[in-house]
């Protein structure tokens, strides 16, 4: 009886089932690699893309003839905000005024932080909408300098966390303009 059952396990061509599954992941396998490097690939894209990393492939793709008719002869030639223009051609740099706050000392000796600060604007038209929003984008920045700590502007990365939240503020108080960076001028802890 028990030779009747390892009979039965068996198929009746002698073939134990093993041939098949290797035909079928050999085309799993090839699947794979054919899917598995285009999926990577259009992620990488997807995520270059959405992080902005292809925005100045894509401007130049795309307007490539708006460059050269910005400067057709007509108008004054303003480069931007006090005449100063960035290294991109459309690039406008537009001063803050100085804010001095006192920081959160937890009622310890007082420090102050004078802040001069200046953003770096995708275009001259971006200009019109930070100083329509100006009162918003000043309360925003005091009310972040004046919750910082003197330990939270020390060091390289104090000052780039800094710089990173002031930018993030920045761009939800004048949206749709666009803030591609936030420029200290100077900044001083007393």
């Amino acid at each position: 009886m028990a030779d009747d059952l390892e009979e039965d396990d068996y198929d009746a061509d002698g073939d134990d089932g093993f041939e098949e599954e290797g035909k079928s992941s050999g085309g799993k396998r090839k699947l794979l690699i054919i899917i598995l490097p285009l999926l990577l690939v259009i992620g990488g894209a997807a995520g270059a893309f959405f992080t902005g990393v292809l925005d100045p492939v894509m401007e130049m793709v795309a307007g490539g003839d708006k460059a050269e008719s910005a400067d057709d002869g007509h108008g004054g030639g303003g480069n931007g905000h006090d005449g100063a223009a960035g290294a991109l051609g459309q690039t406008v740099f537009y001063d803050l005024p100085e804010m001095v706050v006192d920081l959160n000392t937890g009622g310890r000796q007082q420090h102050y932080l004078k802040v001069r600060v200046s953003l770096e604007l995708a275009s001259q038209a971006d200009v019109a909408r930070v100083e329509e929003v100006m009162p918003r984008v000043i309360d925003n920045f005091q009310v972040f300098l004046r919750e910082l700590r003197v330990e939270d502007l020390q060091g390289a990365a104090g000052i780039y966390r800094v710089r990173e939240e002031l930018l993030r503020r920045v761009g939800n108080a004048v949206r749709p303009a666009r803030v591609n960076a936030v420029l200290f001028k100077e900044m001083l802890v007393q």
